[in-house]
């Protein structure tokens, strides 16, 4: 009895060809999974502080603006 055949890539490489070979896309924002948990922790608290700032200019500025209108 003849042996049968295992494996064949025949055509293969064309048919992947045909559309064309893309890079996988790129995501807006990479995972921090598997980032140094100490980096994240200090990046955590940076983010808080930012925030803590854009709030109190925020404040600031609706403070200022109704004075600015009555003049």
């Amino acid at each position: 009895m003849a042996k049968s055949k295992n494996h064949t890539n025949h055509n293969q490489n064309h048919k992947d060809h045909r559309n064309g070979i893309k890079r996988p896309r790129r995501q807006r924002c990479p995972g921090m999974k598997g980032v140094d948990p100490k980096f994240l922790k200090n990046l955590f608290y940076a983010r808080k502080g930012l925030m803590k700032k854009k709030l109190e200019m925020k404040r600031l500025e609706a403070k200022r603006k109704p004075t600015e209108k009555k003049e």
